[in-house]
Parts: structure tokens; C-alpha cells; sequence
């Protein structure tokens, strides 16, 4: 594989709302997107997420669960493995930064998901499943 292939997705519901970002960037411009992106050389991938969430939303974060791993071959540009951890806020006020347009937070309830980006609806789907059973989720887990 070329490039950087492990990334970070983040799940943060605060206040009784997830935190998603308005992509300023291509792919999926304008769409939303879970907070996340690339590791760097020289971190975990834990600190990843914790960078990540504060360069695109401003937001400090605690990882407290591993959501999942997700390697669809088709899930983005290329072969991009995401694991996906479920965070808890523990300070920073919410502004838009890095390849995030925006900031937003809504109830799972509200979420139009024909307007997510990447396979971040399928991740959104099964942390609302994580939310009732827990367990651990995956790319081709029915």
C-alpha cells in the first residue's frame, strides 16, 4: 500500500448529540463527516484521534472505546483502514479547522444520512447499535 493507510475516525456525542464536521475539502465537499484522519510518523494510533479532534473541531477528547476497525476496499479514495473510537469531551469550545468547512452537532435522531460522507453512515449505524448491544463492529459484520 502507498501512503499513509491507517486513520482515526472519531465518535463523540455530547449533550446528547454527535459531533460531525461539514467537509471543506474533496471528496464529499459540503457533505458530513465524522471527525478523523491520518496518523502521523512517530504516534499512536490514539494520539491521531486526539490530534485530529482538536485540529478539526477544537475539541479535547478522552478515547474511551474502540468502536471498530473498517477496511472496505471501496470505503474511500484508496485502501484506507480506519479504527473508529468512541470519545468522551473533556474540554475546548467547538470551531471548525483543518479540511472541516464546519462544526456541527445533532441528535443521532436528526441525521440525514443520504448527506454523510464515506462510509460514515454505516459507522454512524453501528454506534447506534454499540449504544444498545456494545460489542465490537466491522467493515462486513452483518
Amino acid at each position: 500500500m502507498r501512503g499513509r493507510p491507517a486513520v482515526t475516525d472519531i465518535i463523540l456525542e455530547f449533550e446528547g448529540k454527535l459531533a460531525l464536521i461539514k467537509r471543506g475539502t474533496e471528496p464529499y465537499k459540503g457533505t458530513y463527516a465524522l471527525p478523523g484522519g491520518y496518523v502521523n510518523d512517530g504516534e499512536t494510533i490514539e494520539q491521531a484521534a486526539i490530534r485530529e479532534m482538536k485540529e478539526e473541531t477544537g475539541l479535547d477528547i478522552k478515547v474511551k472505546y474502540i468502536l471498530g476497525v473498517y477496511s472496505n476496499p471501496e470505503r474511500d479514495r484508496r485502501k484506507n483502514i480506519s479504527t473508529v473510537f468512541i470519545c468522551e469531551k473533556t474540554g475546548g469550545e467547538p470551531k471548525a479547522g483543518s479540511d472541516a468547512k464546519e462544526i456541527h452537532t445533532m441528535p443521532l435522531s436528526k441525521i440525514d444520512f443520504s448527506q454523510i460522507a464515506f462510509d460514515h453512515d454505516q459507522i454512524i449505524q453501528d454506534y447506534i447499535k454499540w449504544k444498545k448491544e456494545k460489542g465490537t463492529y466491522w467493515s462486513t459484520k452483518q
